[in-house]
């Protein structure tokens, strides 16, 4: 382990009651101080040196240091702090621009769903809400507009809040379509985030808007500095102009806005696709063709959690404990009580001297 590793490992301690440290040196007391009772026994000056029993003197000694050294350890809450760790998966970052106009409210019949007919909302909330979580990796930020764009969630990879923040746009907006302002709203999601991440901008979409000339450039420069792949799901009502229907007179962005719209994005200089879908399960099907486009590498930071060290002071607390108990053990004879008795000899009878 390198210097540099053991004090970033070092950084991560802590306590929960630090002050409780600074009785950290009454662990040195059993270098100084002994338990053991003075015994009216004769004095071991005299005999030899005895390296077994030295030795032990001093693991009695480590051991006491130990067990209250551990135990204040143990009361001052020590443990480690999660982590920070770089990894690779699959994934990308998706900012999603979800149309709000009253036309969503439609049938893609373009009437109002009755039974159990769904609404171009309601099957792309359901549907979107299956993309979101597919792969564990993937950042996603929610965007809504209709003549003004609101932000529902900025870019996270808390998915289940994803998922919420789809199902809570169930509320008509106007029938304006403002896309230009939608889409720098978007754009603006993925801030300065992994330049090396695969970046994604779906706008979900029945209809378009005549976007001005002077918004245009500056939509190509957001474009140009962040560079997504970008998806148009374009949700056709039924027996409406496609993207790439010419109208019969005269072709301006006022007579057919979604073409238009298609012309711009394809000016981009950025990966683009267009999906045109007339019911929910071609809504699905371009769902999944998105999904298996994006498998690129995406960079991830996983947090680890904070680990208690409390139980591994304990333990070793215990084990100076247990040493010295049984050390204990071993030099009291616990089959006698009381202080050693000394048995007098008995008397010698005297002699009869013969004469």
């Amino acid at each position: 382990m390198t210097r540099l590793s053991v004090l970033s490992e070092a950084s991560r301690l802590g306590a929960e009651q630090p002050l409780l440290l600074w009785l950290l040196p009454l662990a040195l007391l059993p270098l100084w101080l002994s338990p053991r009772r003075a015994t009216p026994l004769p004095s071991l000056g005299a005999v030899p040196s005895d390296t077994l029993s030295r030795g032990i003197g001093l693991v009695l000694r480590g051991a006491g240091c130990l067990a209250v050294g551990a135990l204040v350890l143990a009361l001052a809450g020590p443990y480690r702090s999660g982590a920070r760790v770089t990894r690779t998966g699959i994934g990308a970052e998706v900012s999603m621009l979800i149309d709000r106009s009253g036309s969503m409210n439609e049938t893609f019949a373009g009437r109002q769903p009755s039974g159990a007919e769904e609404s171009k909302a309601a099957a792309s909330r359901r549907i979107l809400g299956d993309f979101v979580g597919s792969r564990a990796h993937d950042l996603f930020a929610v965007t809504a507009f209709s003549t003004a764009p609101m932000l529902v969630l900025p870019m996270t990879d808390r998915h289940a809040a994803v998922r919420a923040a789809i199902q809570a746009i169930d509320r008509p907006g106007l029938d304006y379509t403002n896309v230009a302002r939608g889409l720098g709203m978007a754009l603006a999601q993925f801030g300065s985030g992994r330049p090396d991440a695969s970046r994604v901008l779906l706008l979900v979409s029945d209809g378009a808007a005549v976007i001005d000339p002077r918004v245009q450039d500056g939509l190509r420069a957001a474009f140009a500095r962040i560079r997504p792949n970008l998806y148009w799901l374009f949700l056709r009502t039924k027996g409406s102009p496609g993207i790439a229907d010419k109208p019969t007179g005269e072709d301006t962005p006022q007579a057919a806005p979604e073409r238009h719209l298609d012309l711009f994005f394809r000016s981009l200089a950025v990966p683009y696709r267009a999906f045109e879908a007339e019911g929910p399960e071609a809504v699905a099907a371009a769902i999944r063709q998105i999904e298996g486009l994006e498998r690129d590498p995406i960079p991830y930071v996983e947090t680890r959690p904070r680990r208690d060290l409390a139980g591994f002071a304990y333990a070793l607390a215990a084990l100076g404990l247990a040493i010295l108990v049984a050390a204990k053990l071993i030099a009291v004879d616990l089959r006698r009580s009381g202080a050693p008795r000394i048995r007098a000899a008995a008397p010698v009878p005297p002699r009869t001297i013969a004469a």
